[in-house]
């Protein structure tokens, strides 16, 4: 059956929150929360300015996903796009889905003007991280940092 590379619509948050809990099983770094994936979804759906949420669907079924965002890059001195979420469902891979997903981010990008595409990935995944060399992706030395900002402090009286 063929498969069709199209923009996600809010009919789809069912299936891409089932896909991403998928993906956050596998990294440490995340963990499962629908209610939360919901969340995020639905603002990248509802904000689709420099965003995008493509999904592969085959006989009328989601099956896999991906996301990207434009950022301003200041390496590039132009915009760059922050690839995310890019899982296929484990009874669909080895097929190309998540070859065609990626290759549809990059052209959403490259429509945008992007020279660069970048992406983080578990670095115990090396499954992951294979797939991606096949595909062109290189490892840069840059370490992922995140943290949570503190809370606002309340104003003095």
């Amino acid at each position: 059956m063929e498969v069709v590379i199209r923009g996600a619509t809010a009919a789809d948050l069912e299936a891409l929150a089932r896909l991403l809990a998928l993906l956050f099983a596998l990294e440490p770094d995340f963990r499962p929360d629908p209610a939360r994936q919901r969340r995020g979804l639905e603002r990248l759906l509802a904000e689709p300015g420099g965003r995008a949420v493509l999904v592969a669907e085959r006989a009328g079924e989601v099956i896999g996903m991906v996301t990207g965002q434009e950022v301003c890059s200041t390496a590039e001195g132009g915009p760059a796009i922050w690839v995310e979420d890019l899982v296929v469902d484990p009874g669909a891979r080895r097929g190309g889905v998540g070859a065609r997903l990626l290759a549809a981010i990059e052209a959403w990008g490259r429509g945008r003007g992007a020279t660069r595409l970048q992406l983080v990935a578990d670095r115990e995944n090396d499954a992951a991280l294979a797939f991606y060399a096949r595909l062109g992706w290189r490892r840069t030395r840059l370490v992922c940092l995140h943290r949570r900002p503190a809370p606002p402090t309340a104003p003095a009286t």
